[in-house]
C-alpha cells in the first residue's frame, strides 16, 4: 500500500506545519499578542507621578455598610433551611437574602405601578 518512508515524510511535514500538503492544513488558531504596557512600565509611571500633586485626584471617603442581623422564630428558620437545601443554595443566609431581594423588588414594582395609576 504505502511505503513506510512515505508515511513518515507525510507525518513530518504535517508536524512542521506544512499547509495544504495532501489537503492537510493546520487547524490551530494563531495566538495574537497584545501590545499593552507591561506592569513595569505602569509602575514606573506611577512612581514618577507620585510626588506631583497635580497628577492626583482629590481623595474621597467610602463608608462601609453595616451588616444587619435578623432574628426569626425557630420553626421559620427550620422551614427556611429546608427550602434552601431544596433550592440547592450555598447556605440559608444566601437563600434568605435572595428571597428578600426578590420580594423587595416585587414590592417596589407594585408601588411604582400603583403610583402611576393614581397619577393618571
Amino acid at each position: 500500500m504505502f511505503a513506510p518512508g512515505y508515511i513518515l515524510k507525510w507525518l513530518d511535514t504535517a508536524a512542521r506545519g506544512g499547509t495544504d500538503y495532501y489537503r492537510l492544513a493546520l487547524m490551530k488558531k494563531t495566538k495574537s499578542r497584545t501590545t499593552g504596557r507591561g506592569q513595569e512600565a505602569i509602575d514606573a509611571r506611577v512612581v514618577s507621578q507620585s510626588e506631583d500633586e497635580s497628577a492626583w485626584e482629590a481623595p474621597f471617603r467610602v463608608k462601609r455598610s453595616k451588616p444587619a442581623s435578623l432574628s426569626i422564630p425557630g420553626d421559620l428558620a427550620a422551614r427556611a433551611a429546608f427550602l434552601a437545601r431544596l433550592h440547592r443554595e450555598a447556605g440559608v443566609d444566601k437563600w434568605v437574602e435572595r428571597i428578600v431581594r426578590e420580594r423587595v423588588e416585587l414590592e417596589e414594582f407594585a408601588y411604582n405601578e400603583a403610583k402611576k395609576k393614581l397619577a393618571s
